[in-house]
């Protein structure tokens, strides 16, 4: 690991157990296939961000529902290897944390996903432990948690601490959250509800006052608007094995580098290390590979690609 500046990160969101198959195509009706290699870790968008920031010579912590399951001592153990801490939203709750099921096809690195998400284990603002921000250098928000995810920007934004929205895909409440944002780093399937006023996703964040927008677009180039200021960021060509979590581990890294550098090399930085990991199959094997934190490109051939 390299020596880097520690800090203290929190990300609200989702928390849930990965179970991962490698195959060399995906089933048809009625059809089974037989996986070529398979992984089990805890997943979710705020969760596999923690995770790499943690990696990245930091400590992060999850806020999210996690509750006294059985299966929660899979997600603990993972996290507790990575160096994430967990700060469960619902530590009585009964019902399984949410589980998704993930196929990735062998020649593309393509991923299917069947996941409930958090839609059934939504949390009040209540039920945020108290004293939560003190220390915290940057905060997470994948909009999972909305109600939570608001109540943690609103503090946050009041205390001077940057808050960084992951805008995977648009979801009911999430302008409660977006105008509280200093990033807001979306995927190419992002679509708020806009009118003809605001007629694009970076038309509707600059409306509600987002300093520093970032659109990705998987191998293509990630689109930038920062205070007025636009471009693009190229991203390395690779042969991906797996793009499960790119996007997350974009997101974690990025909140790494915003606080060493500038919103541009942030978002260049970030996209080195999620297209480094592409090139491993699951969510943590690109951890073991040595000299990752050494990293200055992508690697060479084929597409590569950051996906949310």
């Amino acid at each position: 690991m390299l020596e880097r500046p520690s800090y203290q990160g929190l990300f609200v969101g989702l928390i849930n157990l990965d179970l991962i198959y490698l195959v060399k195509h995906l089933p048809q009706a009625n059809q089974k296939v037989v996986a070529s290699d398979y992984a089990v870790a805890a997943g979710g968008p705020a969760t596999n961000a923690a995770v790499t920031f943690s990696q990245l010579g930091n400590q992060g912590a999850v806020l999210g529902v996690l509750g006294a399951h059985p299966i929660r001592h899979l997600v603990l153990e993972d996290l507790q290897t990575q160096g994430v801490r967990i700060a469960d939203l619902n530590p009585s709750h009964s019902e399984p944390p949410p589980t998704s099921s993930i196929l990735v096809t062998e020649s593309t690195g393509d991923r299917a996903v069947v996941s409930l998400n958090a839609v059934k284990l939504q949390a009040a603002p209540e039920q945020i432990p108290p004293n939560i921000l003190p220390g915290i250098d940057v905060v997470l928000i994948d909009g999972h948690q909305m109600a939570v995810g608001c109540a943690i920007a609103r503090q946050a934004k009041a205390q001077g601490i940057p808050v960084v929205v992951d805008g995977g895909s648009w979801k009911p409440g999430f302008e409660t959250v977006l105008h509280q944002a200093d990033y807001v780093i979306c995927s190419a399937n992002f679509r708020p509800p806009t009118d003809a006023a605001t007629p694009d996703t970076i038309a509707y964040l600059r409306e509600l006052g987002v300093p520093h927008i970032a659109i990705t677009h998987g191998a293509d180039p990630i689109e930038f608007v920062s205070e007025g200021i636009s471009g693009r960021i190229p991203v390395a060509q690779i042969t991906p094995v797996d793009t499960l979590g790119a996007g997350d581990i974009f997101h974690g890294s990025f909140c790494h580098y915003v606080l060493q550098s500038g919103f541009q090399d942030a978002l260049a930085q970030a996209a080195k290390m999620a297209t480094f990991a592409c090139q491993f199959f699951g969510t943590r094997s690109w951890i073991s590979r040595e000299g990752w934190g050494d990293r200055e490109d992508g690697g060479d051939g084929g597409d590569g690609g950051i996906e949310d």
